[in-house]
């Protein structure tokens, strides 16, 4: 989620609710000790304890393919005030693999395990150190070693991905493999893809056995999945979020961030987040459509104003 998911969206989504632990995009660790400006940029909320101001926490996630340097940025991690490291072997970015990260380690689940017990031993033993795999590179077939690897080398948690780095994001999550994994070692597995709806997260959970789940794209795709899911274990009733409540999400982060960006990028980050809003709501293509061409503050509060107005329109209807 390089680049989507950073820390105005993890405040948003984590004070909406829903969200027990956050995890940062990634740090990419080459050969250097990096700064500690590098670890505070993506994750200011380690000057707070390492949570989200309505105090979900949050796991900094590092992504590298060398021990010692992945230790080493690790110590200086959790020096800034990191509580968590998490350890990326997911990625499935070319620039990433083709730069020795992310999921290209799993074609060595000796290397794998190495680079989780060089940062397990280096960091104090309070501090969590998760991993992230994927169920393979090429293929499927290196999921167990991956995921006993990752035990062996010390994870206190791995997450897994069900599909191999070749088959990207297309659907189907191979979730049966994840139920395989979660049976074969004993640390705890989350579970993790094509989790867009609450029927999906029980269909997932009655395969794979798991408990803990993880949400990338859906979470931006439908921000209350995780209260949806929390309201059915608790046997409550929920209604989902409508349309201008979600608006009412994007508005606020296009204030918060307003400031932040140079004027001719205004409103890229609200469009980044409507492509995936607009795979649950329909209304989401339409409010794209409104402002996919426009950067002016004008005509882009204008338009949140029409989406906002007649949410409350239909409230005072109802």
């Amino acid at each position: 989620m390089e680049g989507v998911i950073d820390h105005h969206v993890r405040a948003i989504l984590s004070e909406l609710g829903g969200v027990d632990v956050c995890v940062t995009e990634f740090v990419r660790v080459t050969h250097t000790r990096l700064p500690r400006r590098v670890f505070t940029r993506l994750c200011p909320e380690l000057a707070t304890g390492a949570a989200t101001a309505s105090g979900t926490p949050v796991k900094l996630q590092l992504l590298g393919g060398n021990p010692q340097a992945m230790a080493d940025n690790a110590v200086r991690a959790v020096a800034a005030g990191a509580r968590a490291i998490d350890l990326n072997f997911g990625c499935p970015a070319k620039s990433v693999n083709n730069s020795d990260g992310g999921a290209c380690l799993l074609q060595s689940p000796s290397r794998v395990e190495g680079i989780i017990a060089a940062v397990r031993k280096a960091v104090p033993a309070q501090i969590p150190v998760s991993a992230k795999i994927r169920l393979g590179f090429e293929d499927r077939s290196s999921y167990l070693d991956n995921a006993r690897a990752a035990e062996a080398g010390g994870a206190s948690e791995l997450a897994v991905h069900a599909r191999s780095k070749v088959d990207g994001y297309r659907p189907p999550a191979y979730w049966e493999y994840i139920g395989e994994i979660r049976q074969q070692i004993r640390i705890p597995v989350v579970a993790n893809g094509d989790l867009w709806t609450l029927s999906d997260y029980l269909r997932c959970r009655e395969v794979t056995g798991c408990d803990a789940f993880m949400f990338g794209r859906s979470l931006l795709a439908r921000p209350d999945i995780g209260l949806q899911i929390r309201a059915h274990c608790e046997n409550r009733p929920y209604t989902p979020m409508s349309w201008q409540e979600v608006a009412g999400l994007l508005y606020r982060y296009y204030r918060t961030t307003q400031t932040i960006y140079p004027a001719k990028y205004l409103g890229n980050r609200i469009k980044q987040w409507l492509a995936y809003l607009k795979l649950s709501y329909p209304e989401a293509t339409i409010f794209f459509d409104e402002i996919k061409r426009h950067r002016e503050p004008e005509l882009l509060e204008r338009a949140f104003a029409r989406q906002l107005a007649s949410g409350t329109a239909d409230i005072e209807a109802a």
